[in-house]
């Protein structure tokens, strides 16, 4: 894993990236944080776009092109319309602020020596015989429910599949589900969900799919339930597994959701890990240290980090890492944490509660490893 950062002074922007080679295929993953000046949005828009240009311009990322964005807004639904990235990859933008006290914070995964195109709104990814599925901002805003908006979304989702001759059950590798009010929205998201994925396949006796549940205010006012997923053809049933950790870890079904707490995908060159929305739970699904956020973050620390060595990795493997807070009161001690133990990784840190009120942080990531497995090189 080589990692780099860039103080870009003059505008106020940080860039921190990783990126990662093995056969003919590089990954890199960004994170730019933007200095919050007295300005408006457009201000730090502006120096945002500023920043990911001089960032293509990186020698490490020179010739590589966007897979995703995901923009972590302070205010989606006024700020959305004003963000401009045309047809250049599929793109998130959520209601998730930036607890660093700006009001915008850009995820970015790009990819070299990869055939990248667009289609029916996702991000397509061609290479080796492999065809990767990138499809963001799936929303509904006919149904007055998150049950139903959860519904919809997912057959919409199921339909887009369709295109690439793929199913939820067998291609779908990682999902985000963005709630508007978690609170008092997700339980709607968990019933569609489990019926779905029941009519789908999905069981506890076949295997669910990574995923993160987490608060985050989609940009249309109408929308309670916003969907990101990753999605795959070409690969052999063998190269996924499912990472359980039951030393530290239940079962979700056994609380009544339906995801899996990570997912490897093994290649004939790398090991790809999706960690999911992991918090400080035990293995019999209940939350540790209630009140209690700096003992939360290190059992939280603790649960991914055994699912990461069920995935033969390390937290040195990880190109980056995603946390929701639930309490804005929290950022100070969490970021000096999370300093200390990541300087080098990429990280941002959100506000946007858990799904159960007692969770303070959540984290996933992802993470990769050179490897040699009898199967295509990515």
């Amino acid at each position: 894993m080589n990692y780099n950062s860039k103080n870009i002074e003059n505008i106020g922007v940080r860039i921190e990236l990783t990126h990662f080679t093995a056969g003919e295929v590089t990954e890199i993953h960004a994170m730019l944080h933007v200095e919050a000046r007295n300005e408006l949005f457009e201000g730090q828009m502006a120096r945002i776009q500023q920043a990911e240009t001089i960032l293509r311009q990186m020698d490490e990322v020179q010739g590589a092109k966007v897979v995703f964005k995901r923009y972590f807004l302070s205010d989606a639904t006024n700020q959305a319309p004003l963000l401009s990235d045309g047809n250049e990859c599929t793109v998130s933008c959520i209601q998730q602020p930036p607890l660093d006290g700006s009001k915008i914070a850009l995820w970015l995964y790009l990819q070299k020596g990869t055939d990248i195109s667009q289609m029916s709104g996702s991000t397509v990814v061609n290479h080796n015989g492999y065809q990767h599925i990138w499809t963001m901002g799936l929303m509904d805003t006919t149904a007055e429910t998150s049950y139903m908006q959860t519904w919809n979304t997912l057959l919409s989702y199921i339909d887009t599949l369709k295109l690439f001759d793929a199913t939820l059950e067998r291609n779908c590798i990682r999902t985000w589900f963005f709630v508007r009010d978690v609170d008092t929205q997700y339980n709607g998201l968990v019933k569609s969900r489990r019926e779905c994925f029941l009519e789908q396949g999905l069981t506890p006796n076949t295997h669910y799919i990574a995923s993160t549940g987490i608060g985050g205010t989609p940009a249309d006012p109408k929308a309670l339930v916003q969907l990101g997923s990753y999605a795959m053809t070409g690969f052999q049933p063998e190269q996924q597994h499912y990472l359980y950790a039951l030393s530290h870890l239940n079962r979700t079904i056994e609380y009544g959701v339906t995801f899996e707490r990570g997912t490897l995908m093994q290649y004939g060159d790398r090991n790809h890990v999706f960690i999911s929305g992991t918090a400080s739970i035990d293995n019999h699904g209940e939350v540790l240290h209630v009140g209690n956020v700096k003992q939360q973050t290190l059992r939280m620390w603790e649960n991914v980090e055994t699912l990461l060595a069920e995935g033969d990795m390390t937290y040195d493997d990880v190109m980056q890492i995603v946390v929701y807070l639930r309490d804005l009161a929290d950022y100070k001690l969490v970021k000096q944490l999370f300093d200390e133990k990541f300087p080098y990784t990429p990280y941002v840190i959100t506000l946007a509660p858990v799904c159960r009120p007692t969770w303070l942080i959540e984290m996933e990531c992802m993470a990769v490893k050179k490897a040699h497995n009898d199967f295509k090189d990515f």
